[in-house]
């Protein structure tokens, strides 16, 4: 009985030193996960702030803290539980379910394009209004907080896809608490930066005020005068990075497509930045001929429902 028990117990401490071996390496691989994602955190924290460009400067805050929320939730009770049973099951369906992520940030990508170029966008502004929606700040709130968070979602299922890649090889404790502090520690670095950007006007207005020293007065108005260009630049570089990311995506889940890519980024490997513009703008280009294509898809389909 002493025997069996004392077996028992050897089994658990060894159980328990493999698992603490295991764990010793979460930070490396929370790490090497974070810089694979680099490309895409960037994109996320480009494509937030429009979100909230055009609403009450107090209910900026609360709205980021809404989408972050939901973020969060989404990586640690959607996608990353999808991601170890579509693993373990499944593993052939991921990259066709990130097509698909992929091909909708390519469509909403050229619908802003196109909504930025059209006539008849330029069009509307000199309209008088009839016919037009009316729609309470509170509505309109809701639905920049949805259209975030549907871009998110995708942008959060490339992420987890790529940290269960990562960690695919490894015990199943190991994946979890990458997978877990991957999410927990983007989701705040994120959306903190993002909080930074769209209250850093508000900062420049507190520093400019006549009990700071001159010099601190003048990098405060000069925030203040900059920070609305920064928006507007932000914007574009959110716009063009749901292209390159959607893009991108869909490339890599295509052998020829994402040979390609590679081989165009190794031909330039001596001026590394130059190798990584080229494959961001072809990426961005096709996605914008994606985005045409399949907006016209869309188009055709609801003409012939409405018939």
């Amino acid at each position: 009985m002493a025997s069996g028990l004392l077996a028992l117990l050897d089994d658990v401490s060894a159980l328990v030193k493999v698992s603490a071996a295991s764990l010793d390496d979460v930070p490396t691989q929370v790490a090497k996960t974070t810089s694979k994602v680099s490309g895409i955190v960037i994109d996320d924290t480009a494509v937030t702030p429009k979100y909230v460009v055009g609403l009450d400067p107090k209910r900026e805050l609360s709205i980021i803290y809404q989408i972050a929320k939901k973020s969060l939730l989404n990586k640690l009770l959607l996608l990353s539980p999808a991601a170890l049973i579509l693993g373990f099951f499944a593993p052939w369906a991921i990259p066709p379910i990130l097509m698909l992520g992929g091909a909708f940030l390519c469509f909403e990508g050229y619908e802003k394009v196109h909504s930025m170029f059209s006539k008849s966008h330029a069009d509307a502004g000199e309209t008088t209004g009839e016919g037009m929606e009316v729609i309470t700040p509170e509505e309109l709130e809701k639905q920049r907080v949805t259209g975030a968070v549907r871009t998110d979602l995708i942008l959060s299922a490339e992420i987890v896809a790529i940290t269960y890649a990562t960690v695919a090889d490894t015990p199943l404790l190991n994946q979890i608490v990458v997978m877990l502090a991957v999410g927990i520690f983007i989701t705040v670095a994120v959306y903190g930066f993002v909080g930074l950007i769209v209250k850093a006007d508000d900062i420049g207005v507190h520093m400019a005020k006549d009990r700071f020293h001159p010099q601190v007065q003048k990098l405060g108005r000069g925030i203040v005068k900059f920070m609305p260009k920064f928006l507007k630049i932000l914007s574009y570089v959110g716009t063009a990075a749901m292209l390159w990311v959607g893009a991108e995506i869909i490339a890599h889940g295509i052998p020829f497509t994402s040979h390609a890519l590679d081989n165009l980024e190794h031909s330039l490997a001596d001026v590394p930045v130059l190798g990584w513009l080229a494959k961001v703008l072809v990426s961005a280009v096709g996605g914008l001929i994606l985005g045409f294509l399949i907006e016209r898809i869309v188009v055709l389909v609801r003409r012939l429902f409405k018939r």
